[in-house]
């Protein structure tokens, strides 16, 4: 019977958000395997996206656009450190031979660096459109 009021009151609930976190760390994997910036950056996105979601869901948060904010900042900051790490030079023709070539360590932090950059982007539309629906709310 407690059963029962539990599923009454709304307590046990099946999310679809586990599945979104895993997916996008294994279609980011693919991406930088197959040298794919687009899947790279596309995966990287779902699972901080997904991660902003289950905590939205669950209330932890009242937006999950500034915590998406602040995931792509966090994106952006381990991106460029790990790019730096590996002592590659910031130069123009260097990154664009390194996001042809892929495959190595310089790569996956550009591609965590673009990835950041996404996110910070799509969470400042996100909030703008949030607070043009309900400019009162926020």
């Amino acid at each position: 019977m407690a059963d029962e009021t539990e599923l009454e009151r709304g307590f046990a609930k099946t999310s679809p958000w586990p599945l979104f976190v895993a997916g996008g760390l294994a279609i980011s994997e693919v991406g930088v395997v197959m040298a794919l910036l687009p899947v790279t950056v596309g995966g990287l996105l779902l699972f901080v996206g997904s991660i902003a979601g289950i905590l939205a869901e669950t209330e932890y948060v009242a937006s999950p656009w500034p915590l998406l904010a602040g995931f792509g900042g966090l994106l952006v900051v381990l991106g460029a450190g790990i790019y730096l790490y590996t002592g590659a030079p910031i130069v123009f023709d260097v990154v664009v031979e390194t996001l042809e070539v892929g495959r190595t360590v310089a790569y996956r932090g550009l591609a965590i660096l673009i990835a950041g950059i996404v996110t910070v982007m799509v969470a400042a539309g996100g909030w703008v459109a949030a607070v043009s629906r309900n400019p009162a709310g926020s």
